[in-house]
């Protein structure tokens, strides 16, 4: 059996993310690449989050779902045309590249892919606890694709 993944043809695993894709550049999500997605899978999210935000809370940049199950790509700065996104730690609607404050230390964007056996009938503009309540049950496979950056 294959395992899902998600890589992106623009950095690399536990690499850093060009500042293209961040508030210091163009601030447009990456391309992201989806392989080996099960079989049965209904619909795919992608939840984009800093887990390393100052004052300790995790920091959502993306939020995604109902993703075709068949997409094997995202291109760079436009989501699938089935996905439906969420509202971001920024209070919009949209990607949110990283945007660390000034001299912190590398910062990691957790880029997850989850493959459901369901789509989720949530509306634009749901959250991430939204979403991750709504997943429970759900999930039959799930991959982390990591990014580092910091200013």
């Amino acid at each position: 059996m294959n395992t899902m993944e998600l890589t992106s043809k623009a950095f690399k695993n536990n690499e850093d993310i060009p500042s293209k894709y961040t508030c210091d550049g163009e601030n447009i999500s990456p391309p992201l690449s989806i392989s080996s997605a099960p079989g049965e899978t209904k619909g795919l999210v992608l939840i984009m989050d800093d887990p390393d935000a100052t004052g300790g809370s995790i920091f959502d940049h993306w939020v995604m779902w109902d993703i075709a199950s068949t997409t094997t790509e995202l291109q760079e700065g436009m989501p699938p045309g089935s996905a439906i996104q969420g509202v971001t730690g920024f209070g919009k609607v949209e990607y949110g590249g990283p945007c660390p404050p000034q001299g912190n230390e590398k910062h990691r964007y957790m880029f997850k892919l989850y493959a459901l056996d369901a789509l989720l009938s949530l509306a634009e503009g749901a959250t991430k606890e939204n979403i991750e309540k709504a997943m429970e049950g759900h999930i039959l496979e799930q991959t982390t694709f990591i990014g580092m950056y910091g200013r």
